[in-house]
């Protein structure tokens, strides 16, 4: 867990667009097992822990159904503290029957794949211990092979799933970006993350501190893809976290440099990447 803390920067949460605020409330808690620590009639804040907000979902005023092809959202990846977590939750799906989408071994790590009511992908996953990672240089290495369920499920301690553990975290986000260049100048140049994987010529991964990915970017969705609608489903914004309000100026000044906007919205602070996504700049 030591590579989503300073001296690093990271991912810690995600906004989402829904379509039926209840609907999704109903997702989010009782099959994801979060919980609510702030609700209005249009969004609510979800965390694993009490305090700790993870996700947002919000249903703006004339929201749209969800947009194909475009940049925005792939999944966002929740990280479980162990292996045991994993058993239990893929033990709780099976009970509940709700579909999942697969699940993979990456080497570096066990996940599991679904998408909420709306369509918006998520991955519930664990970390192998870093030290078991295997490198290339500077790239690492990441394969996608299935996933050994019976392993993690005789992980199992037999009590019963109630929620995602408090060590729950936001462990990376995967995203459709419209091409490669201005991106990796942006993420890299700008923010500050570097490339720890290029796989298939098609997806990209960026961290810092030599974790496997913080964020994944992917046009999937085809080069030159455009952005969705705002008020459409889907991701709103994520937020990055920088080590130090120094390290966060220092960003602003590079992300300038190279033609980004920089806005500040109620205190907050945001930038979109060349692909349309949306980053909360945060300390």
């Amino acid at each position: 867990m030591t590579f989503h803390q300073k001296p690093h920067t990271f991912v810690s949460q995600v906004h989402l667009n829904v379509q039926d605020l209840q609907r999704s409330l109903k997702f989010y808690q009782e099959i994801l097992g979060l919980k609510i620590i702030e609700k209005n009639d249009h969004k609510a804040v979800l965390t694993a822990d009490g305090k700790q907000p993870l996700v947002t979902i919000e249903q703006p005023e004339g929201v749209q159904p969800k947009q194909q092809r475009t940049t925005g959202l792939y999944h966002y990846a929740l990280l479980l503290p162990n292996r045991k977590d994993l058993a239990k939750f893929i033990l709780h799906m099976v009970k509940t029957q709700y579909p999942l989408q697969g699940g993979s071994d990456h080497d570096v790590s066990e996940a599991l794949y679904l998408a909420d009511p709306d369509g918006n992908g998520i991955e519930v996953y664990t970390d192998r211990p870093a030290s078991e990672w295997k490198w290339n240089g500077d790239e690492v290495v990441m394969t996608t092979e299935p996933m050994d369920v019976e392993s993690i499920i005789r992980e199992d301690d037999g009590t019963a799933f109630t929620g995602l553990p408090a060590g729950t975290i936001m462990g990376h986000i995967h995203l459709h970006v419209a091409e490669f260049k201005k991106i990796e100048e942006f993420y890299c140049q700008a923010l500050g993350f570097d490339i720890v994987c290029r796989y298939g010529g098609q997806a990209l991964f960026i961290s810092t501190g030599g974790y496997h990915h913080h964020i994944g970017l992917n046009t999937w969705s085809g080069v030159g893809a455009p952005a969705p609608a705002e008020n459409s489903v889907g991701m709103s914004f994520y937020t990055t976290v920088f080590p130090s309000e120094v390290a966060r100026e220092e960003a602003i000044v590079r992300l300038q440099d190279i033609g980004a906007k920089v806005t500040e919205v109620q205190g907050k602070l945001f930038v979109k990447d060349p692909s349309g996504n949306k980053i909360e700049l945060s300390v």
